[in-house]
């Protein structure tokens, strides 16, 4: 008898331990303050109509991302064109004399808030700076030495960030390691003990199995690495399956590096064309967000930063809205519904993870449509065979359940890549039937709808919840795009 004890008490705490291994996904906790309008990117961001040099705004836009859970704020300039945005003795004043500066009221707030801030060294001129240009690489360490007197006793002032954004294909180049170096021993001189964080671009060209790879970047002298993911720069149709692996990659890299792994997840789309300056910055659609997410998380990123969180993802009736109108309220809204445990966000995240599955048995007459049950996901790839496609029209999709169970919820997983003409079902009816003859509709699902939706492609779900109880569930819709379909979860 107590040797059984004693082996059901192991297998407790073996199935506890499993248990926790289930990886989270981690939340956002970071974003940069973008203080400058430089083109129509910015055009939601920072409207050219706003002033964007006023205190009382910056006051209230770090309140409500302290509210968000960002804990890290990330200037991206200080300067521009020749003005600064904080008390420089170098340059004249981007905003009116005899007003606090932008950048002392951010500090200030966020430091009452025990947030954490990096400090710029750009721009001696504008987002175009070059650093191979001395003048440019000294007025730089002019803007550091100014920074470090001004806000080194500030306890919101926890390091720098190098705007070196070089690319990383297929390895980082050797003046670029020069630069950060550089720009880092005069940061360390100045200010002993402050992270210091780069944000390069080109992981999805990146030659990670060259050893050169690696060899680069444990030349650099710094704390952070924060890669951009380049998913909304999409520099391919469907940018998230490489991603995965790219995180992974990184990973394994990293853990022979003493340098910290964090993740740029990028939150916009384009109004228009992609990576173009004539084109504004709009909230990604936040599954395909979500997505970004779930992928660094399973990686093992420690942290989650964002270009760009603030202007992007807009508290509602924020005194100084931000954001294309409604789309950033949303985003917000969806964003803090997952992160206070809404069950829907929380499925579709599961999901992402490869940790979702179906707990009542269930099986489809039809050998294509069991393929919704098979525990097998797609990616966000149109051409994964895994997905069970759906032309325009009427449909209907029939599982029979083992026994008569007591259905709480079922999620059906869905492609939406509108340049693919793949969509979801405008609204999707769930019936239940005792005997597969007669059957009741017991809900009708509209799907969400977001206007952002040019260029990405992203999975996301509709969840049915308090069926009840029954022996055959019928999915019904009607749609004019074609659906691809990959996974029920029945539970």
């Amino acid at each position: 008898m107590r040797k059984c004890m004693i082996f059901a008490a192991f297998m407790f705490l073996l199935c506890m331990n499993a248990r926790s291994q289930v990886t989270p996904v981690l939340p956002v906790k970071g974003t940069w303050i973008n203080l400058v309008y430089q083109d129509v990117r910015n055009k939601y961001t920072n409207p050219a109509d706003t002033d964007n040099t006023d205190p009382a705004m910056w006051r209230q836009k770090v309140k409500e991302l302290s509210e968000m859970g960002i804990e890290y704020l990330v200037f991206m300039a200080v300067a521009n064109e020749g003005k600064a945005f904080y008390p420089s003795q170098l340059m004249p004043h981007a905003y009116a004399e005899g007003n606090e500066s932008p950048v002392d009221a951010i500090m200030d707030k966020a430091a009452d808030l025990g947030m954490k801030v990096f400090l710029s060294t750009g721009w001696a001129k504008n987002q175009d700076d070059n650093l191979r240009d001395p003048a440019i690489k000294q007025r730089q360490k002019d803007i550091m030495k100014e920074l470090a007197a001004l806000y080194k006793d500030n306890k919101a002032f926890y390091g720098w960030y190098l705007p070196v954004e070089d690319c990383l294909c297929p390895i980082l180049s050797e003046h670029a390691v020069l630069a950060v170096n550089d720009l880092s021993a005069c940061a360390t001189s100045l200010a002993p003990r402050k992270k210091i964080m780069i944000s390069p671009y080109g992981i999805v060209d990146s030659a990670f199995d060259d050893p050169a790879y690696a060899q680069q970047l444990a030349k650099l002298k710094v704390d952070i690495i924060a890669y951009q993911d380049e998913v909304g720069c999409v520099r391919e149709p469907f940018p998230l399956p490489r991603l995965r692996r790219n995180w992974e990659q990184l990973r394994a890299i990293h853990d022979k590096l003493d340098i910290a792994l964090w993740a740029n997840c990028e939150t916009f789309t384009w109004e228009k064309a992609t990576n173009d300056r004539t084109s504004a910055l709009i909230p990604a659609a936040y599954p395909r967000y979500l997505a970004q997410q779930a992928a660094a998380s399973a990686a093992g990123v420690e942290n989650i930063i964002s270009f760009i969180v603030c202007g992007l993802m807009d508290k509602p009736a924020s005194p100084y809205p931000l954001g294309q109108p409604i789309c950033s309220n949303k985003a917000y809204t969806d964003y803090m519904a997952w992160k206070h445990g809404d069950k829907y966000w929380n499925l579709l995240a599961s999901s992402f993870m490869g940790e979702l599955h179906g707990g009542i048995a269930a099986r489809a007459d039809d050998m294509v449509l069991a393929k919704l049950l098979d525990k097998e996901q797609a990616e966000e790839d149109s051409q994964d065979l895994r997905w069970v496609q759906f032309e325009p029209g009427k449909h209907a999709v029939t599982f029979e359940l083992e026994g008569k169970p007591k259905v709480k919820w079922l999620l059906a997983r869905f492609l939406n890549y509108a340049p693919g003409n793949i969509g979801l079902p405008k609204a999707i009816s769930l019936s239940v039937s005792k005997d597969g003859v007669s059957y009741k509709q017991v809900s009708r699902k509209a799907s969400a709808s977001y206007p952002n939706n040019k260029h990405d492609a992203w999975i996301e779900g509709l969840l049915f919840e308090g069926i009840g109880k029954c022996r055959f569930v019928k999915l019904e819709f009607e749609a004019p795009c074609r659906v691809y379909l990959d996974e029920v979860f029945i539970n």
